[in-house]
């Protein structure tokens, strides 16, 4: 169990790390967002605020702890509840306020691993704007 929110876009999931107030909830609702609005084609909540997250083979997979599948905070309104994806391929990291976060991040910032799965990584500096960050990773990924 982890403290983080993983969304599925497309057919990969992302796994939002980053401490208490981060922005883990805001980020997870902006996408889903953005696929109610056309930004992005498909995008359903996998879990927020604690995801199970286990190995299998190679393959890093995500899924919500029972008392809180299909629940999201949503700063200010309280609790949610969606629709969810329940089980999903972890196929990207974000982590929110990072230490590491530069504005040319070295190699070695822009991976990591977890459960011995190694994972393309985002380090998104205190204070910087996820959102379009993550949108810009995933439309770079989506053109290669």
């Amino acid at each position: 169990m982890v403290h983080a929110s993983a969304v599925l876009v497309g057919e990969r999931a992302l796994l939002i790390r980053g401490p208490s107030g981060a922005g883990k909830s805001r980020l997870a609702f902006a996408l889903l967002d953005a696929a109610r609005t056309g930004i992005l084609r498909y995008a359903r909540l996998v879990a927020d605020d604690r995801v199970r997250i286990f190995a299998a083979g190679d393959r890093l997979l995500a899924a919500a702890p029972e008392t809180t599948q299909s629940m999201i905070e949503v700063r200010g309104l309280g609790i949610r509840r969606l629709d969810c994806e329940p089980l999903a391929l972890v196929d990207f990291i974000v982590d929110l306020a990072a230490t590491d976060g530069a504005r040319l991040p070295a190699a070695s910032a822009c991976e990591t691993e977890i459960l011995g799965v190694r994972l393309p990584r985002l380090a998104v500096a205190a204070g910087e704007e996820a959102f379009p960050l993550v949108i810009a990773r995933l439309s770079s990924a989506a053109a290669v």
